[in-house]
């Protein structure tokens, strides 16, 4: 793992630490920009400084669940005072109902009753950061990170693209999304800065990355359409100044990058794929021509292998459960999160149980999620396939692969689609699922599908839904639309 031959200075190796050597070497530039106020190094310096003492002064609990309704300058000093009192910062969602938060606040509460005990000397592996995503049961899912696991990713970031990482950096999203606090504090950690915005608008994120000259944005594949509609809609010149684009948190339509590049012509547009448990896994400079499912090369300070139900390596080629080791791995879950879901360990080893398989030219190609893998006509389907195959078609703008019980193929292939001319119902109109009306639609789709993909990996019902559900980090909410298929099929069933 090269990204470990040289260790990282004692003050780049904290989250927080280098805030301090910006404080002294670029006093007056903005550290923070989101849209309210500007912050200099200098005055964050101060202000981190004096609400960690205050924190030391309170005794606070070692874990904080912080209020994730502050303002974002606020959130992040007050994440950054956390850890430079020494404490571990658990950020929610505001938008939790209130069976969520009391969940959430219920672990931190275990936590900070028991504080761990300091057997690790070397602060860079001290818990800096409690995340929450969405678990399949609706109920926050907790993971815990230490320094080394994202001042490493911070590291490997810059070495991999370049003097554009180390400039500011626009997290166009909610800080409880970890994709988009990381892209902040990864502005902190390199003196770059950060843009924010607590809610996503395509047109002052185009027109801040333009005013601004930001050099790096960080984004998912749904805000980015968003931006390209608003620009050829509005016939919005190129945005020049941006050097570096990063694309993550679900799949990249990649028959949108040649507009993507228009629109950011100076821009190196990078995918990369990785999870909450484990940062960054492997990456690729985007392309039009890239099979959808390939996903790129492992990054410098990753180790890949692909492993069998036996846990032996597969050879080149062959589909498998994908482990890894790298140094940016987490420190496990937070609460009761030992479920068929949760990841998998061998020693320094990590799955979140995927399923891919590697070439010989060292690229990666994921084909889904071991959760999702439908058996039908005996026969494995990964429905990442079949969605990456429709989402390729102009008229589809998300799609839902789902399997329902069959007597005579053991699952039968039924799609929940949104379609790009769908509107949201209107008022006391019902929401949810319905037979996709437009037959001559669904007959092109399915000769969409034939022309692409094996027979029994062909939908054979179809569906369309609207408002799409998505979870609160904007991917489409595939436990939600399987509620909803499974209720269609109980009333075909009634019905018959």
């Amino acid at each position: 793992m090269s990204g470990l031959a040289t260790p990282l200075p004692h003050w780049q190796r904290l989250v927080h630490g280098p805030l301090a050597h910006w404080a002294q070497q670029r006093p007056d530039a903005i550290a923070i920009d989101d849209g309210q106020q500007r912050i200099c190094f200098a005055d964050l310096h101060a202000a981190v400084q004096q609400q960690a003492q205050a924190l030391q002064a309170q005794n606070a609990p070692h874990t904080r669940l912080l209020d994730a309704g502050q303002s974002p300058a606020a959130l992040v000093t007050d994440f950054l005072a956390t850890n430079a009192s020494g404490r571990c910062a658990a950020l929610g969602d505001k938008a939790w109902s209130p069976a969520q938060q009391a969940q959430a606040q219920q672990w931190i509460d275990a936590l900070a009753a028991t504080p761990p005990a300091d057997g690790r000397a070397d602060e860079a592996l001290q818990s800096f950061y409690i995340g929450f995503t969405s678990g399949s049961t609706g109920q926050p899912k907790g993971f815990r990170r230490h320094h080394q696991s994202w001042s490493e990713s911070f590291r490997v970031c810059v070495d991999s693209f370049g003097s554009a990482a180390r400039g500011c950096v626009m997290a166009p999203g909610s800080l409880s999304h970890s994709l988009f606090l990381f892209g902040a504090l990864q502005g902190i950690w390199t003196g770059g800065g950060m843009q924010l915005q607590p809610r996503f608008s395509a047109s002052q994120c185009l027109a801040s990355l333009r005013e601004r000259a930001t050099p790096c944005l960080v984004a998912v594949p749904s805000q980015l359409l968003v931006m390209l509609q608003l620009a050829e809609r509005r016939a919005i010149a190129p945005v020049e100044s941006l050097k570096l684009l990063m694309i993550s948190g679900a799949r990249w339509m990649r028959q949108h990058t040649p507009a993507l590049q228009a629109l950011f012509p100076k821009a190196r547009i990078v995918e990369f794929y990785g999870a909450s448990e484990s940062s960054f896994i492997a990456w690729m400079d985007a392309s039009a021509a890239t099979p959808p499912q390939v996903v790129g090369r492992a990054f410098s300070n990753v180790q890949l292998q692909i492993r069998d139900a036996a846990m032996q390596p597969l050879p080149t080629g062959e589909v498998g459960t994908i482990w890894l080791r790298s140094p940016m791995l987490f420190e496990g879950y937070v609460g009761d999160q030992a479920d068929a879901t949760a990841a998998l360990r061998d020693g320094d080893w990590l799955s979140v149980r995927d399923m891919g398989s590697i070439d010989a030219q060292g690229l990666l190609t994921l084909v889904g999620r071991e959760k999702r893998m439908i058996v039908t006509q005996g026969k494995n389907l990964f429905p990442e396939e079949v969605e990456a195959v429709l989402c390729e078609h102009p008229r589809v703008a998300a799609a839902s692969v789902h399997g329902v019980d069959d007597a005579l193929r053991g699952k039968q292939v039924w799609v929940a689609l949104q379609l790009r001319d769908d509107a949201a119902p209107a008022s006391g109109q019902h929401a949810g699922l319905q037979p996709l009306a437009d037959t001559a639609l669904a007959r092109t789709l399915a000769d969409w599908c034939r022309s692409q993909l094996e027979a029994h990996k062909c939908p054979r019902r179809w569906f369309s839904a609207a408002p799409w559900p998505q979870t609160a980090s904007g991917k489409t909410d595939h436990p939600t639309l399987a509620l909803w298929l499974t209720a269609q099929q109980q009333a075909a069933e009634h019905l018959a």
